[in-house]
């Protein structure tokens, strides 16, 4: 049985929120580990073809990344605005919002794919590609290009219904695509032979099923129903959705942008017979650190509506209490699983390449210096999200910019000329390391003033008694 808005709304702002982010972060953290995990499987089933498909993998990673920023900025950005219209009790402003968050991402996903459809090869090059790799890439590519609005607009329905309280049905949508890839990518790239453009298929496949699902799923369980018929081009809400979703733009888009010049410089630093094995190395190196991160940013994902919904109900102390819970519970994870590929980080990168000893002793020397700094990017990430879904877009966007731009790409342009190769496997950790010292402080600056606007609600409240 659905709940009513009203229903949510009470169960959001009174439920104790250890019970409340736990229960909304289980489906989320399943989510986005079947996400990373179609990720990883991707990069295993190239992995068998060459080191050169291998490479194409994490060129075409940094275009996919970008293509889920604008995705993530559009889900955030509408997402976050619903909620707190929904805390605030307006429902029928929220349900505008829903709809055009869903038609704008849609709309740009079209454009965003016949532009880069137009200019295949010069996007292979600027996103690191070498010689070699180019024809992998551009097999890969294609497809991915052609999913781009699909792609974008599930993003947005997940986090649309994620944030109205039902993480369980945006959950369901989201594996289900991820189960649909899983099983083409051996059919399409080993029985069919169409190699790494099976992969691509795979993936696009994936990516229109949760479409599907996801929008089906808005008639259902209570959600916001997504009908051109509610003013889906409201242009007055796009500044307030594109700046609430700044944060995840920038987050995923400096990752991509970090990513091709990572590409480029581990090229430029080395040996030309080794570039296209270095590249492989730290693509692999970097799904296996995203699929790592998909488990503290799963559980972010079910602290977010909690912290919205009751910062837009002016309960402040239970958006921090719900900070802290979900801080030590992913710092104790992420420690926990930091030792274990630490100590194995030799035995995991050559699953994913085998044969070839160079991506291996490249990958498992970058994989254990990230490792190191698991634990301190939890508080980079959570501080990020509770900016972000408390209305704070400036603060958010330049936590998020930090870990993957700010920071990184100082360090990645700095650090090679120095020490060469190892100083491109240390780089992210290095940066890691300098983000969390710049969100420490933002982030104990903004629970400071959360302090104070609880006890300005609480002398409200004790004088209109």
């Amino acid at each position: 049985m659905s709940m009513t808005q009203e229903e949510k709304f009470i169960k959001m702002t009174t439920e104790p929120v250890q019970s409340l982010v736990g229960r909304l972060a289980v489906p989320t953290i399943l989510s986005m580990l079947v996400t990373s995990f179609y990720n990883m499987v991707d990069t295993y089933f190239v992995g068998k073809i060459n080191t050169s498909a291998s490479g194409a993998v994490g060129v075409v990673f940094s275009l996919m990344a970008i293509i889920q920023a604008f995705g993530f900025m559009f889900g955030h950005g509408s997402g976050n605005f619903l909620a707190r219209k929904l805390g605030e009790q307006k429902e029928e402003e929220a349900k505008v919002i829903a709809n055009a968050g869903f038609v704008f991402a849609f709309s740009f996903g079209v454009i965003f794919a016949i532009v880069g459809l137009l200019n295949l090869d010069r996007l292979a090059y600027m996103l690191g590609s070498t010689d070699t790799i180019l024809p992998y890439a551009r097999a890969y590519m294609g497809p991915i290009l052609i999913g781009a609005p699909w792609m974008m607009s599930s993003i947005v329905l997940n986090n649309e219904i994620r944030y109205q309280g039902n993480a369980k049905t945006a959950m369901v949508g989201i594996m289900a695509g991820a189960v649909i890839n899983i099983g083409l990518d051996p059919l399409l790239m080993f029985v069919f032979k169409l190699g790494i453009m099976g992969a691509a298929i795979a993936t696009v496949s994936g990516q229109v099923v949760s479409f599907v699902l996801l929008l089906l799923a808005t008639r259902k369980a209570g959600n916001i129903r997504i009908t051109l018929k509610k003013n889906p081009f409201a242009f007055k809400y796009l500044w307030e959705i594109v700046a609430g979703g700044l944060p995840s733009l920038f987050r995923q888009g400096l990752a991509s942008i970090s990513g091709i010049l990572l590409n480029v410089v581990a090229k430029k630093v080395a040996a030309p017979a080794m570039a296209d094995a270095v590249i492989a190395g730290m693509a692999i190196v970097s799904k296996i650190s995203m699929s790592l991160n998909s488990a503290v940013i799963g559980f972010g994902q079910g602290f977010q509506p909690v912290c919205s919904f009751n910062f837009g109900a002016a309960k402040y102390k239970r958006v921090k209490d719900a900070f802290f819970f979900s801080v030590k519970v992913c710092a104790a994870l992420m420690a926990v699983i930091g030792s274990l590929c630490f100590i194995f980080a030799p035995y995991i990168v050559p699953l994913f390449r085998k044969g070839d000893p160079i991506v291996a002793e490249v990958g498992a020397f970058a994989l254990r210096a990230q490792c190191v700094t698991y634990v301190f990017g939890v508080w980079i990430i959570l501080t990020n999200m509770l900016l972000q879904a408390s209305g704070r877009a400036f603060g958010a966007t330049f936590i998020s910019s930090c870990r993957s731009g700010l920071c990184f790409i100082p360090v990645i342009l700095i650090l090679p000329s120095f020490l060469g190769l190892t100083g491109v496997q240390i780089s992210q950790a290095v940066a890691d390391m300098i983000a969390f010292f710049i969100s420490f402080g933002g982030c104990l600056i903004f629970l400071g003033k959360l302090d104070q606007m609880a006890k300005r609600e609480e002398e409200k409240s004790e004088t209109t008694n």
